[in-house]
């Protein structure tokens, strides 16, 4: 293949509010924090500028509002192409408020805004063709990932959707995932949707949501979820690597061991690389091994979209 596929990532667009704390607050408490930035994010695209800075020409699909500088700022300095993107009057770009503690952990809540208007128009208007590869998360309305799941079986294009944050998806939808990326809470929320056995099940006194997946359960999972309909499945699970379950079989692509410094964004590396990869002709499992290099980077580097692989001069 001479030059890749292209990356079409139909997602959100955010500008993200940053602050660093000790440790994250309770319930009731109340905490001092620092830093305090904004930055540029969402998951959409941060999937999209991951594809780009892998190498994949890439394309966004999405809806910003008046105060859009920022959250497309480094969309453009990655070569990601806009065209896609829509500008809504009178409505905010989405915000994240993500606050990171000093074991790298981050915890987030997302504020629609104008990813809330993103409509199956925006899917139809981009004349999606069968050599692309299409991306697809849970920060734009329902119906709206559902329209591109149906467009890419129409078309016979690959999708890769990955279920971040759980959303009730038709199954149709995780059914025509090529892969479908789920880290092991979504994997098992996935099943769910798909009235399939959840072999990492907890049992007894741990519940499932507490338990640790290990890599035998999630490759269980993988198949299980396999059985019900879904092409190919990768389940995450951070430091230990990825499960990728295909026709040919089950493959743990082990992680790497690192510093942590900031998870934010390290999944939506994960998914822009692979997808990007894939847009390449690599195989999925060659795929999420790079994947695991990519994020495992990125989360020794704070911060979302500027954690990634830019060049350096």
């Amino acid at each position: 293949m001479d030059t890749p596929s292209r990356v079409v990532v139909i997602g959100s667009i955010n500008v993200d509010l940053f602050a660093r704390v000790r440790t994250h607050p309770r319930p009731g408490e109340t905490v001092l924090g620092e830093d305090g930035s904004r930055k540029a994010g969402g998951k959409g695209a941060n999937q999209a500028v991951a594809a780009a800075l892998a190498g994949a020409p890439t394309a966004m699909v999405g809806c910003i509002g008046e105060d859009s500088a920022i959250a497309t700022s480094l969309l453009e300095k990655a070569g990601v192409d806009l065209s896609g993107v829509r500008r809504v009057e009178d409505t905010p770009t989405g915000i994240a408020l993500i606050t990171v503690s000093d074991a790298g952990e981050n915890s987030i809540i997302v504020i629609p805004g104008a990813n809330a208007q993103v409509t199956v128009d925006d899917v139809r208007a981009a004349a999606l063709t069968a050599e692309d590869v299409v991306v697809v998360q849970g920060e734009i309305p329902t119906d709206v990932v559902d329209e591109a799941a149906r467009v890419c079986t129409d078309l016979g294009t690959r999708l890769v959707v990955n279920l971040a944050p759980v959303v009730a998806l038709a199954p149709d939808t995780l059914r025509a995932a090529d892969p479908l990326i789920v880290n092991e809470h979504e994997a098992r929320a996935a099943a769910a949707m798909l009235e399939a056995d959840d072999p990492a099940a907890a049992d007894d006194d741990m519940t499932t949501e507490d338990a640790e997946m290990t890599l035998d359960e999630a490759s269980a999972l993988g198949e299980s979820l396999r059985a019900h309909g879904v092409d190919s499945v990768v389940i995450t699970l951070g430091a230990a690597g990825a499960v990728v379950s295909t026709s040919a079989g089950t493959t743990v692509c082990e992680g790497e061991k690192v510093e942590v410094v900031d998870t934010t964004g390290a999944g939506d590396c994960f998914v822009g690389t692979v997808a990007a990869r894939l847009a390449e002709g690599d195989s999925l499992e060659d795929a999420a091994r790079a994947g695991n290099a990519a994020a495992a980077k990125a989360v020794q580097r704070a911060g979302a979209q500027e954690s990634y692989a830019w060049p350096r001069c």
